[in-house]
């Protein structure tokens, strides 16, 4: 896919056509939406985090919008670092103009703190990243990548985005990760099966406080199975001290060998963990958020419902 178009593109542009076709009706539908949605939009920052999601919003943006968009991606201390290396490949990959920032995340004390609404505090703190720039450099949008899907699940951080007046033009014309997906593919995008990924606060039990050290163990240990175990989809979570490892389910029999536990044992407790376990349901999306009595759901919150969501 060329990415260098030269003016901004619309619903009948040749190259939109060309991904629309590869697509379902639904799906087809939902992608000009998509290129409708940045219509009358002059400039616009890309919170762009290396994942599938926020990877088809750069690259749509780019295509609507040229030079006038710009991809930011946050550099802090609970970034995984293979997300950086994520977001600038695929920057360099769709041509958009790519900008790392970097902040100290853990010197926030709420954050730190680790309650349930952290996701809030940290999206709340990039959100200020960005409207200064923005403000400085005189961009009238700030986008992320938060999808329909999300809007379903425990997100406090959809809400703080929301507040800031951050726009998720996936959610808003109604873009599921399945959708996400395809349209990644009929882009060309080379993320378009890559795991989702998450900040490495997200290991930790909420009130358990996220400190340097663990996550910087946390994300030794990830890296050191997957380049082990060619296991693509993992988590492990710190329970103050012990190991939990959720395997993406179609992936728990590549752990079933003697020899690559013991290795994983071995160096997971040279990292400082006294107990090393496998969670035998295998990983979930937001697990740590199944302990919560009270979550916060966006689509049931005013502003996020399909209704208000139209450009």
């Amino acid at each position: 896919m060329d990415y260098s178009v030269p003016t901004r593109v619309h619903v009948e542009s040749p190259l939109v056509s060309q991904v629309s076709r590869t697509l379902e009706a639904d799906t087809s539908e939902k992608f000009l939406q998509l290129i409708q949605w940045f219509k009358g939009h002059n400039r616009a920052i890309v919170a762009l985090s290396g994942g599938v999601d926020s990877s088809v919003v750069a690259a749509v943006a780019n295509l609507c919008l040229g030079a006038n968009a710009l991809g930011v991606s946050a550099k802090t201390a609970t970034t995984p670092v293979e997300e950086i290396e994520a977001a600038t490949d695929i920057a360099k990959k769709i041509g958009i103009v790519h900008r790392i920032i970097a902040y100290d995340d853990l010197a926030n004390t709420k954050i730190v703190q680790n309650q349930p609404d952290r996701c809030y505090h940290c999206r709340r703190e990039l959100s200020s990243e960005l409207r200064k720039i923005a403000v400085k450099e005189s961009f009238d949008l700030i986008l992320d990548g938060t999808n329909a899907d999300d809007l379903n699940t425990h997100r406090p951080g959809a809400v703080a985005l929301r507040e800031a007046g951050v726009r998720s033009p996936l959610a808003e014309v109604g873009l599921r990760k399945s959708d996400i997906r395809s349209i990644a593919k009929g882009l060309g995008l080379p993320n378009a099966e890559r795991p989702s990924n998450a900040c490495l606060a997200s290991r930790f039990p909420y009130g358990q406080l996220i400190t340097k050290i663990g996550v910087s163990r946390v994300a030794q240990a990830e890296k050191f199975i997957r380049e082990i175990s060619g296991i693509g989809q993992l988590r492990v979570r710190d329970h103050d001290g012990i190991a939990r490892l959720e395997i993406e389910k179609n992936e728990r029999k590549y752990l079933f060998d003697e020899n690559l536990m013991d290795i994983i044992g071995e160096k997971l407790h040279s990292l400082g963990y006294k107990y090393v376990t496998l969670d035998l349901i295998g990983y979930r999306t937001g697990s740590l958020n199944e302990q919560l009595e009270k979550q916060i759901i966006p689509i049931h919150l005013k502003g996020f419902s399909e209704s208000e969501n139209q450009p």
